[in-house]
């Protein structure tokens, strides 16, 4: 008695996929080449049905089209190991995604990036990400639009115009942020800015200000640091604003490693966090909820900058290839997240331990 031949399971194709999102087997191949002109609504269905079907595109195929076999580099040089961390995986998670070809190089401010980056653009790079501090860096800007690379600055506080970007609105985090504390009752806030060479940092300082200014509170220059974005910076930083004559009762951090810093200088003046100091901070990176208590801070979505930053990048690059305009700059959201650093200021007085 013959069996009949077991029938093989056969992989979903792109149609199949075309037909669970509802679209057209073109907007399925445009999703998958990052191309750009599909709805929020459409790409988040057609995203949904691959992962549903489990659909991995044809990359033989895909390399006939010219769609495969790109390269870009991402140039790093940031002192937060938390939020650098998040960059590479959301970036890398991307590139796997596009089917591209992700080259991460180190380098150091100063002549040494351009350096890297003249290295990368003689060796054929397609484009580049510049996650910060590096997207503020005058030099390699110059060095990388003098050679016509196409190239995304990540998380820069005000963008070039002939660049490509993905940022969140600096300004107005930080606004909301202040607005928060004060709601608290608090009226004597500290800041520490970041590096006063991103311009990031500047922004998230204009916003503070703004934000006292509009709640009719008189801003003191004596509760104004500044940082380096490092946790370092911010143990010096907080031990300044604590020194004061009249310290402040709350103090809002520029990124999460200076604000983490500052609650272990509270800590070891024996102050309580929140209830002598409040504590807030600006990213919520993995230290924001590595630390006791877990930092009130920012949301700034990391790894999904990287992630449009690399879909950004590689969409420009292949509609360039087929004289497609490409849109240029996006802003994401960013959420206050509150946790346990932050209270109302106590009424009696504070001294120093």
């Amino acid at each position: 008695m013959s069996q009949k031949p077991r029938r093989q399971k056969l992989l979903p194709t792109i149609n199949d996929v075309a037909r669970r999102a509802g679209v057209s087997p073109m907007t399925v191949s445009r999703v998958i080449n990052s191309e750009g002109n599909v709805r929020e609504t459409t790409l988040q269905r057609v995203k949904d049905a691959i992962a549903a079907l489990n659909y991995v595109p044809n990359r033989a195929a895909r390399s006939l089209a010219g769609a495969a076999n790109l390269r870009i580099g991402l140039l790093y040089s940031n002192p937060s190991a938390a939020y650098l961390s998040e960059f590479l995986l959301g970036s890398l998670d991307q590139s796997s995604r596009s089917d591209v070809q992700l080259v991460v190089e180190k380098c150091e401010i100063g002549d040494h990036e351009i350096q890297v980056a003249n290295h990368l653009i003689d060796g054929g790079i397609d484009g580049i990400i510049l996650p910060p501090p590096l997207c503020d860096s005058a030099g390699i800007l110059a060095a990388l639009e003098e050679a016509g690379t196409p190239t995304v600055v990540v998380a820069t506080g005000r963008p070039p115009k002939t660049m490509l970007a993905v940022t969140i609105d600096d300004f107005a985090a930080a606004e909301a942020m202040t607005r928060h504390i004060l709601s608290l009752g608090h009226t004597r806030i500290g800041f520490i800015a970041g590096n006063p060479n991103q311009t990031a940092s500047a922004r998230r300082l204009e916003g503070f200000r703004a934000a006292l200014r509009r709640a009719n509170v008189a801003a003191d220059p004596a509760l104004i640091a500044d940082g380096l974005f490092t946790y370092r910076s911010g143990l010096d930083a907080a031990e300044r604003l604590l020194d004061a004559g009249d310290p402040p009762t709350a103090i809002f951090a520029a990124n999460d490693d200076m604000a983490a810093a500052t609650v272990a200088v509270a800590h070891r003046r024996g102050f309580d966090v929140p209830g002598d100091l409040t504590v807030c901070g600006f990213d919520d990176t993995t230290l924001a909820t590595a630390i006791w208590p877990e930092l009130t801070t920012i949301h700034q979505p990391i790894a999904d900058m990287s992630r449009k930053a690399v879909e950004l990048l590689v969409a420009t690059i292949r509609q360039g290839r087929s004289g497609a305009d490409a849109d240029r700059q996006h802003v994401l959201d960013y959420t206050l997240i509150r946790r346990q650093s932050d209270a109302a200021p106590k009424k009696r007085q504070r001294g120093n331990a």
